[in-house]
């Protein structure tokens, strides 16, 4: 009976120091947060990983984008592509190149226009931060 309660012990024991170690492990790395100005921004995306940490942290920005191209076997994601965010006062408060499909921005509360190029074609959508709503913008060429 002692036997069995030494098992028991040793395997609870076991079973709780994985569950620590789950607990603690490292969260996948997100790209590395850049700033222009009073501006801060990541993207990437690039891989299944970088693509979930970068889902999971976008609530705590205040505008999400997306760069996709349409093939004809479907819509595939976008690197590389120059945005221009400006705001309603006609100030750029951003100019920078994504480094994947996905691109997260602080930006103060305001209305601004989100202009993106690809293939020498830009296009640009109206967005509006509010105190505690979010933004998406989709980009598709």
């Amino acid at each position: 009976m002692k036997q069995g309660m030494v098992r028991w012990a040793a395997c609870a024991t076991l079973v709780l120091a994985g569950g620590a170690q789950i607990a603690w492990a490292e969260p996948a790395a997100l790209p590395q947060v850049h700033h222009s100005g009073a501006v801060s921004y990541l993207s990437g995306g690039v891989g299944s990983d970088e693509s979930s940490a970068i889902k999971a942290v976008t609530p705590d920005y205040p505008l999400a984008l997306e760069f996709y191209g349409k093939r004809k076997s479907g819509n595939v994601y976008l690197a590389d592509v120059p945005v221009t965010i400006t705001s309603n006062h006609g100030t750029v408060v951003l100019d920078a190149s994504s480094q994947g499909p996905f691109m997260l921005v602080k930006l103060p509360p305001g209305s601004y226009t989100v202009t993106a190029q690809h293939d020498g074609r830009k296009l640009s959508r109206n967005v509006s931060i509010s105190r505690t709503g979010h933004a998406r913008a989709t980009f598709f060429w």
